[in-house]
């Protein structure tokens, strides 16, 4: 009998992310409290980059983004915002997006699962993802509930499970 597997990735819907971005930038257009601040959320190249005149107002766009991104169903963690910093009259908070399995915790996540799932599992890293087999199927569930059940610093995402 064939071993079973799945991948673990951590990877963005980037069109959800466009998405609940447009519509921050609509909300900080329409709302009261934004009006003649100077707010502003809009693309950086692969970052986002929120523009306002103050450091508080600088948060509360970034607060209605989390918002967005929540409704969108984009996990939090995908987001390295960095601290408003004063740039000429306005501070600008850029924020990176983080995609992908760094080596220390595709590491991370392998140990875990050899130290505490069922035996007979395997993980190897493969760049930015893991693959996990076993014999049985039951096993890989039980993986997937023992990471879901973890509170890792990635947005991890269970694919091509067969």
């Amino acid at each position: 009998m064939a071993d079973s597997s799945f991948d673990i990735v951590s990877k963005i819907d980037h069109q959800e992310v466009d998405n609940a971005l447009n519509q921050t930038a609509k909300e900080v257009g329409h709302r009261f409290d934004f009006k003649g601040v100077g707010a502003s959320i809009a693309w950086s190249g692969e970052s986002i980059e929120i523009k306002a005149n103050s450091e508080e107002r600088a948060g509360a766009v970034l607060d209605v983004f989390k918002e967005k991104l929540i409704k969108r169903g984009v996990s939090l963690k995908v987001l390295d915002a960095g601290e408003p910093k004063l740039s000429g009259k306005e501070y600008r908070l850029g924020i990176a997006l983080k995609e992908g399995i760094s080596q220390d915790d595709a590491k991370k996540i392998g140990k875990m699962i050899r130290d505490e799932g069922p035996k007979g599992v395997r993980a190897q890293i493969q760049g930015d993802e893991l693959r996990v087999s076993s014999k049985k199927k039951d096993d890989l569930q039980q993986v997937m509930a023992l990471l879901k059940g973890k509170d890792l610093d990635v947005a991890l995402q269970f694919t091509n499970y067969r």
